[in-house]
């Protein structure tokens, strides 16, 4: 009995315990089987990626002002960050990774930059 690829199901040739033909059929299947439960997650990190990057260069010194028009004009989603911090006097700061932002009001936000 010979064993077949779960890829591409050509004979495979080697170890009794090996299962694809080669290594792209090895992660075409395991991109395959991984597909479906990993999108959720890479498009979550695609969207705090872009909304890191929009705050690192709105903010080169550590600390500014911006407006929340052009915010979502770069294509900010506010929807979207990885921690959130509050001061003892109740200040309410939304982190992505170490660039912060802090609501002023409606129009306006403070960028921040955490340091390391």
């Amino acid at each position: 009995m010979t064993k077949q690829c779960l890829e591409c199901g050509e004979k495979i040739v080697g170890r009794i315990d090996k299962k694809f033909c080669s290594d792209a059929c090895r992660n075409a299947y395991n991109n395959n089987v991984n597909k479906d439960s990993k999108n959720l997650i890479r498009n979550t990190n695609n969207r705090l990626r872009k909304n890191y990057r929009i705050l690192e260069a709105l903010n080169p010194e550590q600390k500014t002002k911006t407006s929340r028009a052009k915010l979502i004009e770069k294509g900010f989603d506010f929807n979207y960050f990885t921690s959130i911090y509050t001061t003892k006097a109740g200040t309410v700061y939304y982190f992505v990774y170490d660039q912060g932002y802090l609501a002023i009001d409606n129009d306006f936000y403070a960028l921040v930059k955490r340091d390391s």
